[in-house]
């Protein structure tokens, strides 16, 4: 028996390898990869040929501590995004013979309980993660660039339709670049970004704005170990202090009701003057109100919204009349090959 941590994508093990999985699932399934991978059942098929030992498999689908507990005396392997794994449970799970992380930050696993016992842990680095950190990187250079703004206005008319004076410099002087005279135009290198949430997001936006020459600040409720700052190559400040130094502020928090407006009107009035703001996660981390009050005072810089506050979005949602803002449709962690990577990993790792 192999027990999962209810999360919707590992959902997907079961449709793979549990025949009780019901129609209903896989019908739902099919249709949200459709566009991606047409043909679902195929992809299951060859999933499955891959791992013929663990087909059938009973599929045990757990949302909590205590639903998990009550599963583990017949387990075989588990796979836990958030639940724990520790001594208490290993004690009542007799034939576990694997644990599998849904991510790779083990903080709810016990590493050293499940070595006492032989049993390998595995970690999957979720492609949507990654991808999710592409989003926040490529908004943040085309806030910088003002690429919303002056994408395809190549000509002085164009130019001026957007409020710009577009005007040739004087011949052998001067470089004849941004001939557009587009100010406030601006690059990452030597820039600060600020990272509200250091999880597993949070860490692979700073993987990748370092490579630009970037200062990366970061705060979470609990600092940084010296050994996690040298790691990522990121310093922990309190979140004033990132507010009010930061270029750039990105935002991957979970969402509850204590996160919730957690970038609330006087937080937002603390931000650096100019500074660009991205939100990958939930929208209402951010006070929709507040984040409108910055951007017409112009003291956000520029915002970048992936989950809208209404899904769908509404096409007179105020935040589009701004050319500082972009807004995307719920896109930042597809396509869904990255999902179906993941899962076919996991299962892949389940036989061993």
């Amino acid at each position: 028996m192999i027990v999962v941590e209810d999360e919707v994508f590992t959902r997907l093990i079961g449709v793979v390898l549990d025949p009780r999985t019901s129609p209903e699932r896989i019908e739902a399934f099919r249709e949200f990869v459709a566009h991606d991978e047409p043909d679902f059942a195929g992809w299951c098929a060859r999933v499955r040929a891959t791992v013929p030992e663990l087909v059938p498999s009973d599929v045990r689908l757990v949302s909590t501590q205590a639903e998990l507990r009550e599963a583990l005396p017949d387990a075989t392997s588990v796979v836990v995004e958030s639940l724990t794994i520790g001594p208490a449970e290993l004690d009542i799970a007799p034939r576990l013979r694997s644990v599998q992380k849904f991510g790779t930050l083990v903080r709810n696993i016990d590493l050293a309980a499940c070595a006492a016992r032989n049993i390998p842990v595995r970690l999957q680095r979720r492609r949507a993660n990654v991808a999710c950190a592409e989003w926040v990187i490529m908004m943040m250079l085309a806030l910088a660039s003002k690429l919303t703004r002056i994408a395809g206005r190549i000509s002085p008319e164009l130019l001026a339709e957007a409020g710009y004076t577009a005007k040739a410099f004087p011949a052998g002087h001067t470089a004849r670049n941004n001939w557009g005279r587009i100010p406030g135009l601006r690059i990452a290198y030597e820039s600060t970004l600020g990272l509200i949430g250091f999880g597993e997001i949070g860490r692979e936006i700073a993987l990748r704005a370092l490579p630009f020459g970037m200062r990366v600040l970061c705060t979470q409720r609990s600092p940084l170990t010296a050994a996690e700052e040298r790691e990522f190559g990121v310093s922990y400040v309190p979140l004033d202090e990132l507010l009010t130094r930061s270029d750039f502020v990105s935002i991957q928090l979970p969402f509850n009701d204590e996160t919730r407006h957690f970038l609330d009107r006087p937080r937002l009035e603390r931000l650096k003057p100019g500074a660009f703001l991205m939100n990958v996660a939930r929208a209402d981390l951010i006070e929709r109100e507040a984040v409108l009050a910055g951007l017409r005072s112009g003291r956000i810089g520029g915002f970048a919204l992936d989950p809208q506050y209404a899904a769908p979005g509404r096409s007179d949602d105020e935040l589009l009349t701004f050319d500082n803002v972009i807004l995307t449709p719920h896109i930042a962690a597809q396509p869904r090959f990255n999902a179906l990577a993941d899962l076919a990993e996991i299962i892949s790792a389940l036989k061993g």
